[in-house]
């Protein structure tokens, strides 16, 4: 990109010359501006930025001097060279204390001058680089946080009202953004995820995590501001942030979808199914917006690759929506380890399907066995049933039969969990206190809540869920209160620097530590430090 530069001398043939002499396209500028004097060079400033500016001392109206002043304290980062007759050092301190880059002796040595030129822009360019880099590894530092707030926000574990600490800085935007959700999925019931049923626990994470960098990959691709979550084995939800005065154009999300399912099919070679959520949804509406297409998903017997939910056809059938709602209460009640309401809840799903016509019978079956191999895979993301358990449950699903028969085996299923939901009560309780243990000792480094997760042994998913059951917090909220208490410790006890202090309590960017703990505490470090010192004095 060429850089622009400003003459500023009283003296026209001296701008000429520059122009001239200087040999500017080599060294990657144009002259865009030529100013008589200080006011004039201020007036263009105001509607072209600058990145160099060659400027004389002594001038009509207002001189070189007073010229810099006023940009300093409008905080111009145009670069600044002085040129001046006068060799009298006052000049010169004068000029360095007002940020002058360099100060050139007239009359003018062009050969010299080019040197300096050079110089500086090479180190302004230098500058601007770092500062690029730096700002993209604060991106990447603030997608990632954002990411980890999102998975609770569409699980409903968090909120992103005002009151939220975690959204800060450029996290505090969710609140104003919208986004395009569409869900994946790897159909557990089809023949085509047989195989998929069979493969090691291992080979599945390693399967879920290269589909998570292929859609991360083609979105980048794309220029898409974006987010993919995994919510549980074989589904994600990819987020791709939209222009606030955008409308919502559903065939560009369609080709979006079209582009990401086969980039999917190229690299990992599995197919999945797309869901589609019909318009934007804004961060409160993510949870609800999420729900709506997994559950379309769930209850649609023939699968197009990409569905668009909710549909009108979804929407119309109220008694099914009861009936899916009646079975998602029971779900709650038997990840929560409830056993008494979960049989209270099938109950009362049998009662339902008792009421119904027989005619809706064919209409039931099909909903109901979607939701059995919804409620398997729920139960392989809590580890409910052991793996001979689990294949014998699975045969029976892959067999036609009729609503008792479903309705069986979701008693099965949940018999086979109430009677280790005491066993399981203490497990989770065992491996929620080793996963405190755990974060508590490991504060100074990146933890995310798959490495906790795979440190106890659980699913991300249900460990998230048992994190919230336990603590009354998200795993992202626990880590952050914990490092922030920590810091305020470090920045009141010890001497140690904000940069030291924020690498100690696991951020490897100062900026972004400070964005966090400003938010947390009212105050940036450095005036907590002195406030609450001077408070003790």
């Amino acid at each position: 990109m060429t850089g622009k530069v400003l003459l500023v001398d009283d003296e026209a043939h001296i701008t000429r010359n520059l122009e001239k002499v200087i040999p500017w396209e080599m060294l990657g500028l144009t002259v865009a501006g030529v100013a008589k004097n200080g006011a004039e060079a201020l007036e263009q400033m105001e509607n072209t930025e600058f990145d160099l500016m060659l400027c004389d001392i002594r001038m009509p109206v207002m001189d070189g001097l007073e010229l810099v002043r006023h940009l300093r304290n409008k905080g111009s980062a145009c670069d600044i060279i002085m040129l001046s007759g006068y060799q009298d050092f006052t000049y010169t301190r004068a000029a360095i204390q007002c940020g002058v880059k360099d100060y050139v002796l007239k009359p003018i040595p062009y050969d010299e001058l080019t040197g300096v030129i050079a110089r500086i822009m090479s180190g302004r360019r230098s500058k601007q680089k770092r500062q690029q880099e730096e700002k993209q590894k604060l991106g990447r530092i603030i997608d990632l946080a954002s990411e980890k707030i999102l998975y609770d926000v569409i699980m409903d574990y968090t909120d992103v009202t005002a009151d939220n600490w975690l959204l800060t800085g450029d996290e505090q935007q969710l609140k104003r953004k919208k986004f395009v959700l569409l869900l994946f999925d790897l159909l557990a019931g089809t023949e085509q995820t047989k195989d998929w049923r069979d493969w090691p626990d291992k080979e599945r994470k390693l399967w879920n995590f290269a589909v998570c960098n292929v859609l991360r990959e083609a979105l980048r691709r794309e220029g898409h501001h974006h987010a993919v979550i995994q919510i549980r084995d074989g589904e994600w939800c990819v987020l791709i942030e939209t222009d606030e005065s955008a409308a919502y154009d559903l065939p560009v999300v369609e080709q979006w979808t079209k582009t990401l399912l086969a980039a999917v099919k190229e690299h990992v070679k599995l197919p999945l199914f797309a869901g589609i959520y019909r318009e934007f949804a804004s961060a409160e509406g993510l949870s609800a917006a999420y729900k709506q297409v997994q559950q379309g998903m769930q209850l649609t017997p023939a699968h197009d690759d990409i569905a668009v939910y909710p549909s009108g056809q979804q929407s119309a059938r109220q008694a099914d929506q009861a009936l899916w709602d009646a079975a998602e209460d029971m779900l709650g009640a038997v990840k929560r380890g409830d056993a008494a309401a979960a049989d209270g809840h099938l109950a009362g799903l049998a009662k339902k399907l008792q009421q119904m016509n027989e005619p809706s019978s064919d209409r039931v079956k099909p909903l109901l066995h979607f939701f059995v191999l919804h409620l398997m895979r729920e139960m392989k993301e809590m580890g409910a049933f052991p793996k001979e358990q689990e294949e014998k449950l699975w045969r029976r699903l892959d067999r036609r039969f009729d609503i008792k028969d479903l309705l069986a085996v979701i008693r099965q299923v949940t018999n086979a969990v109430s009677e280790k939901s005491a066993d399981k009560k203490k497990q989770s309780e065992r491996s929620m206190a080793i996963a405190k243990d755990y974060l508590d000792r490991h504060l100074y480094r990146d933890l995310s809540v798959d490495e906790a997760a795979a440190h106890v042994g659980l699913s991300t998913s249900y460990f998230s869920l048992l994190f919230k059951q336990n603590f009354g917090e998200t795993f992202i909220e626990y880590v952050t209160r914990q490092r922030m208490e920590r810091a305020k410790a470090l920045l009141l006890e010890t001497p140690k620097s904000v940069a030291q202090i924020a690498k100690e309590v696991g951020y490897s960017e100062r900026r972004y530590f400070t964005k966090v703990f400003m938010k947390y505490t009212g105050d940036n470090p450095t005036d907590y430090r002195g406030k609450e010192r001077g408070g003790e004095a």
